[in-house]
């Protein structure tokens, strides 16, 4: 709170879910783990082909939280919500593990 206090610029609170990245012989197995993870409520997983042939599957969780709590050194919500927002941040963080 005292280095929100202090801040002039614009401070947001973030938290960023697990992200397991696997590299893959073949698109098949790529494409396995995919619905795999899908169907485990990996919404945001996907699959990337490099140049070189590497095939990645990616498994995200779709439990992101972006707020905003200062805009140009002004705070705009209370002690109390980002007390909230620690608890929510904890939470998912929970469900990450």
């Amino acid at each position: 709170m005292t280095a929100l206090e202090k801040s002039t610029g614009d401070v947001v609170f973030k938290f960023e879910p697990f992200v397991l990245h696997v590299l893959c012989r073949e698109l098949q197995d790529a494409q396995l783990l995919h619905s795999v993870a899908v169907d485990s409520g990996f919404r945001n997983s996907g699959i990337t082909v490099g140049r070189g042939g590497k095939i990645t599957m990616a498994v995200r969780s779709t439990h992101c939280l972006e707020v905003p709590l200062s805009h140009k050194g002004r705070l705009m919500v209370s002690d109390e919500y980002i007390e909230f927002l620690v608890q929510v941040a904890n939470q998912k963080m929970e469900e990450n593990i």
